[in-house]
């Protein structure tokens, strides 16, 4: 959930003090917006891991400071829980042998990191929920020691004025109120990133949230939460509900949310999104962060506390160009290294292609038919239902196949990837998509032949599975 900061207890002056800072800075952010100034070179990409650390039993293994400290990897970093870390890899240019450079860099990173877990007598697991979690691992104490986290712990239920309400109805129904905001350590990621040129990163952007539905679906890995069968994705309301703040004073509970799909196209330019920002989500970490300047200090914190499924974010070149990136939200991790490149190459093929659509003909589709869509993907999967650019609904696992696949390797094609990276992590997703087998879906097919309950052995298999490193559109119940 970001950059720690110094300190965790604030009084009015300085949530004052930090607004006014975000407020010059998001007009010198304009101000490089109007001057062009902002970089415009080559689509650079790179991921985000988030994973579990399990003991003997395939329950969260509180143990993340020894072991990231003795882990001693700088690709590797706290989150929200102690049981549970992030993993990085260093940016690529989008072309050529990424995915297979990628796919190279990660498995190194997360053998070494899972070897390492062995020492502790734990697992690393990447999954988008922990089947055998438990309301009650989720409290305070299981709270990495992080100024950044007590503090919006604090500022949250401030904000909340009571505890988190979750009510998810799936298959089943989980409704249960919470203290603190350790249920969003519940939901663990892929966060894909795409640095990309002034010019298109508001279309790039867009066409992240008009591909969102497809990558959802297609990438879905957390139906069970507190032994309760809920959506596809059940990430998705979970981590929404568990920060469900809004804007200021009477709005707090209004339609603009900290964690959303957003609120509409970026119409003009990406800045929209970081005026938005100062407009309508109040500060909730309120650090001092020396003056207001264009390294946006301010600016950058303070959109590291909205969590929209497409994140636009401002970052540097080394030789200090501010540049945009796009962080893509949507997918779960897991469930194994082969299926997290597969779901990089398509999110990364389909936008670029979607974005190229986008300058050539214009936008497709209404923003609340592709808000609907996606919402609609992560509930039920593949076999929602999705309104397309032709005005008509379409079975998703269909549209995939016949539509949104070869429009991936298209996308791919005119970023110069590889042919033989393209089609051997397309074939992947193809595979994925013709048998309807996601990780929520091997895992519902396991529980549906399993001791009731047994959320173990589950878990168990399937981390089994994921040593092997082959899709999960290959994996058999045992």
């Amino acid at each position: 959930m970001g950059q720690e900061i110094s300190q965790s207890q604030f009084d009015q002056d300085d949530f004052e003090h930090f607004h006014k800072k975000l407020a010059i800075e998001t007009q010198l952010l304009h101000q490089l917006f109007e001057q062009k100034a902002l970089s415009n070179t080559e689509l650079i990409a790179g991921l985000e891991l988030e994973a579990w650390l399990v003991n003997e039993n395939m329950r969260p293994a509180p143990i993340n400071e020894h072991y990231l400290k003795s882990l001693n990897n700088p690709l590797a970093s706290a989150e929200l829980a102690k049981f549970n870390i992030e993993l990085n890899t260093n940016p690529i240019p989008l072309s050529d042998t990424i995915f297979s450079q990628l796919h190279k860099q990660l498995q190194s990173t997360w053998q070494h990191a899972a070897k390492h877990a062995e020492r502790y007598d734990s697992a690393l697991l990447m999954i988008g929920t922990l089947p055998t979690l438990k309301p009650s691992d989720l409290n305070v104490s299981n709270m990495s020691d992080l100024n950044r986290y007590r503090a919006l712990n604090e500022q949250i239920l401030s904000a909340r004025d009571g505890p988190v309400h979750l009510d998810i109805t799936g298959d089943e129904h989980l409704k249960l109120d919470h203290q603190d905001i350790m249920l969003e350590s519940a939901t663990t990621s892929l966060q894909l990133h795409t640095k990309v040129p002034l010019d298109i990163a508001h279309h790039f952007y867009n066409a992240s949230l008009i591909a969102s539905s497809a990558i959802v679906a297609i990438s879905a890995n957390s139906p069970y939460l507190f032994g309760k069968n809920l959506w596809h994705e059940s990430r998705i309301p979970l981590f929404e509900q568990a920060v469900e703040i809004g804007g200021y004073n009477g709005a707090a509970h209004g339609p603009v949310k900290r964690v959303s799909f957003g609120t509409d196209y970026a119409r003009k330019s990406i800045m929209e999104c970081f005026q938005e920002n100062l407009d309508h989500f109040p500060v909730l970490l309120p650090v001092d962060l020396a003056n207001a300047s264009d390294s946006f200090d301010y600016l950058r914190l303070h959109n590291g506390t909205i969590w929209r499924w497409n994140r636009p974010l401002v970052g540097f070149e080394q030789d200090g160009t501010a540049h945009i990136r796009i962080e893509h939200r949507t997918p779960a991790a897991g469930p194994s290294i082969i299926d997290i490149v597969a779901n990089s190459a398509f999110y990364f093929g389909l936008a670029k292609n979607l974005c190229d659509h986008i300058i050539e003909h214009g936008l497709p589709l209404q923003f609340t038919q592709a808000r609907d869509n996606f919402y609609q993907a992560a509930r039920h999967g593949l076999n929602s239902h999705v309104t397309w650019f032709d005005g008509n609904h379409h079975r998703l696992h269909h549209l995939l196949t016949t539509e949104l696949i070869p429009r991936a390797i298209s996308g791919l094609e005119s970023c110069g990837i590889s042919t033989t990276d393209s089609q051997l992590y397309m074939d992947i997703i193809r595979h994925r998509a013709e048998t309807k087998q996601t990780g929520s879906e091997w895992q519902r097919q396991f529980m549906q032949q399993a001791q009731p309950d047994n959320f173990a052995d589950l878990t168990r298999q399937y981390l089994i599975n994921q040593h092997q490193n082959k899709p999960v559109s290959e994996w058999t119940i045992n």
